[in-house]
């Protein structure tokens, strides 16, 4: 196991760091926020929203002299990443929310990262600026471009320091490939390519080129009435540049191999659990969609998230997970009335933390959930302002299903379902983590004793 990670109950106390965002009063739509993600060193953590902004945060450099701050993270860049459209064709409006960052690995002192709305993917290039040049020959100091015939002396232009800006810039704009939602992004191992899917299909682009992609998987059929299933999200191996799994709202998942074919709908390998005909219901469909997949670090095993569980599969086991953790179990008697309020079809996310030991996915009530692979422990925390004082340590929360109800434990009648934690990011080598609840973005670290 990788150091820094003990087991995360007996080891972990997670403790409250920082809350970024404004408290919960008149939240509008566009503030909340709808993807979060830390890039490959975890010294940027980077969060979009419904009304199309990417907020990049920073580490600070740990001070000597305050050893008990550890460092913290503040804005670092904010841009306007998709502004919203109207698709007149089809009389449609395309929003500006932002569905997934992806970031590149860095290469030299700037940042890339992909974001994608509904529609298109921006590739943006983030870079500082502590310097100007002056001194220009063809303009003057206000920019303006001068009558040549008045220059009688060249000159020589300077850079001059100026306070640090920290630029972002659109550098490529992946547009007009996709009919349907654009659902996930996923930047391949080899950096030259990444791929974008939607409910019916999956684009590989290269970087370099914005005017044409390679479709790769295609499952619309020819008569859409025959639509039986769509695509929830698609993710590259992070170490075979040629393979790639894609998962369906019929709780299937497919793994991938470009070598054989240049459009792959025949998979490779098909991942799917028999149902236990006990459970069936008339929600069995709707909530046995997967609304996240993830590789692990490794490359050896998927994380798959539905509607109640998280499942972990062994990439050489197509028949059944090897691992299943229950997230919400006690909201099962409840799928009535979370299908009447469209709850049941919100879409989770799950994570690794860095060793692939500890998986952490979000539930209602500004609950998230933890599991400790090894030990099969697992954790429940609560990510709320009452809580948020420095250093305060998270209490585990519970959840009690009936009959007398102890003092520290909640009600599954008194849960709040317009609170959700759908998007969550694990520090790719500490135990820091990022929890997004609306509009506010939480950040947690282990308590160092």
């Amino acid at each position: 196991m990788a150091p820094g990670f003990g087991s995360l109950v007996q080891d972990v106390l997670w403790c409250f760091s920082q809350v970024k965002g404004t408290i919960d009063t008149g939240v509008t739509e566009s503030d909340i926020i709808s993807t979060v993600e830390f890039n490959h060193t975890g010294e940027l953590l980077a969060t979009g929203d419904k009304g199309g902004r990417v907020v990049i945060f920073q580490r600070e450099q740990e001070s000597k002299n305050q050893p008990h701050r550890r460092g913290e993270y503040n804005v670092y860049s904010t841009f306007q990443s998709h502004e919203p459209e109207f698709d007149y064709l089809k009389s449609l409006e395309i929003e500006e929310k932002i569905n997934k960052i992806r970031w590149l690995p860095q290469q030299n002192a700037a940042y890339f990262l992909l974001s994608t709305n509904d529609k298109t993917v921006k590739l943006w290039k983030v870079s500082e600026r502590d310097k100007r040049p002056e001194g220009y020959n063809l303009k003057d100091e206000d920019g303006r471009l001068r009558d040549p015939s008045m220059i009688t002396v060249l000159r020589v232009p300077v850079l001059r320091p100026m306070d640090l800006m920290v630029e972002a810039t659109p550098r490529r704009v992946f547009a007009n490939a996709h009919t349907y939602h654009i659902n996930s992004i996923s930047v391949n191992s080899d950096y030259e390519t990444y791929m974008s899917a939607d409910d019916l299909r999956i684009n590989l682009w290269n970087f370099e080129i914005t005017n044409q992609s390679f479709n790769i998987v295609d499952i619309k059929p020819a008569n859409m009435e025959e639509l039986t299933e769509v695509i929830t999200a698609a993710e590259f191996h992070p170490h075979h540049c040629n393979t790639f799994v894609y998962s369906s709202s019929k709780g299937t998942i497919r793994l991938c191999d470009m070598r054989t074919a240049a459009l792959c709908d025949r998979h490779a390998k098909f991942f799917e659990e028999p149902e236990d005909p006990s459970n069936r219901s008339f929600f069995s469909e709707i909530i046995s969609s997967i609304s996240d997949v993830k590789f692990s670090h490794s490359g050896r095993y998927i994380m798959t998230r539905d509607y109640l569980t998280v499942k972990v599969w062994d990439l050489n086991m197509e028949n059944r997970p090897i691992e299943t953790y229950q997230v919400h179990d006690y909201l099962r008697s409840k799928l009535c009335s979370l299908y009447e309020n469209d709850c049941i079809f919100d879409k989770f996310e799950c994570v690794w933390n860095g060793s692939d030991s500890v998986i952490m996915t979000g539930s209602y009530n500004n609950f998230f959930r933890m599991f400790d692979r090894n030990t099969k422990r697992d954790v429940t925390l609560e990510a709320s302002r009452e809580n948020s004082k420095p250093r305060a340590i998270l209490k585990p929360r519970k959840v009690c299903v009936g009959g007398k109800r102890r003092k520290d434990e909640i009600s599954v009648d008194s849960l709040d379902f317009s609170k959700k934690i759908l998007h969550t990011a694990w520090h790719p080598s500490e135990n820091i983590i990022a929890v997004a609840a609306t509009n506010n973005l939480y950040i947690f670290q282990d308590k160092v004793n």
